[in-house]
């Protein structure tokens, strides 16, 4: 399961009518390194004044793999996450999540080529 929905945000589903901030709540407390890898990220962003921040460090575990790959393959959850913090989301490979600013277009355009996510493979990420 990707999240652990209450039974309050179950019936406000049922009735055609979810709250954002109730859904990026959701996420937060489901998926809490998931959550703590983007959040760190644009902490990171508007710390250091570039186009993007990017984690490459893996996941300690495969719990927070799973985490961090339930986020990030859910459109609802990504563009909850771009809404809530006024970024981009981009992912490669099993871990390696990036965050950028709007209009940071040609970057991020770069981040999501094929080229980009070859130069990224490295022999200890086959299995991830």
């Amino acid at each position: 399961m990707s999240l652990t929905v209450s039974p309050e945000l179950l019936q406000d589903a049922q009735r055609g009518d979810v709250d954002d901030a109730a859904f990026v709540d959701c996420i937060r407390t489901s998926l809490p390194y998931g959550w703590q890898v983007v959040t760190g990220l644009v902490d990171q962003l508007r710390d250091n004044g570039g186009e993007f921040a990017d984690n490459q460090t893996p996941p300690p575990d495969e719990t927070a793999r799973g985490q961090l790959l339930r986020m990030m393959a859910s459109d609802a959850m990504r563009a909850a996450l771009e809404n809530h913090f006024g970024v981009r989301l981009a992912f490669q490979n099993c871990h390696r999540v990036a965050v950028f600013r709007p209009g940071a277009d040609r970057a991020y355009r770069q981040f999501i080529t094929a080229r980009a996510q070859i130069l990224n493979q490295k022999p200890e990420l086959v299995d991830c």
